[in-house]
């Protein structure tokens, strides 16, 4: 599987080997592919955004903030990426767990604020490994959401 992917290493210290996200597709030329996307998305909508992807680790990989993108959005992309991440699930998702009364209520509370309960961040998987995520701010919950889809079908 590794091998489909090699093309994408911009690896100009041939001494150093892949990171793990790296080798399962999670390339800079792959991130840059998925913030093309969700720039694409944003244009279509006619709405400014910022996308961050992060690696396994929560290393980022790639970040833009489209001109006009509120300044919010630069921490908000970020930490829905992060979210996605940690819960190996989309952000929208985690919104009727954390509501009062329900099982989780004050869970997004955790990790000192960075814990998303919107929409707009999602789990990038490949093969059925979780090798980073995605998240995208600056518009409606709907508007993020599509683009975080554009950003996971580019990742394919």
């Amino acid at each position: 599987m590794a091998a489909r992917h090699a093309s994408d290493l911009d690896n100009v210290d041939a001494w150093r080997s892949p990171t793990a996200s790296q080798v399962a597709g999670l390339t800079l030329a792959a991130a840059n592919r998925m913030v093309a996307a969700v720039e694409a998305a944003a244009r279509e909508m006619q709405v400014s955004l910022a996308v961050a992807v992060v690696d396994s680790g929560d290393q980022l990989v790639a970040f833009a903030r489209m001109d006009g993108a509120d300044l919010v959005s630069i921490q908000l992309a970020r930490n829905k990426a992060f979210s996605a991440l940690m819960n190996r699930m989309p952000t929208r998702d985690l919104a009727p767990l954390v509501q009062p009364g329900a099982e989780f209520y004050g869970y997004d509370s955790l990790a000192a604020g960075r814990m998303i309960v919107f929409a707009g961040g999602m789990p990038l998987e490949r093969d059925g490994v979780l090798v980073g995520a995605v998240g995208v701010s600056g518009g409606s919950s709907e508007e993020d959401q599509r683009a975080a889809d554009a950003a996971v079908a580019a990742f394919g």
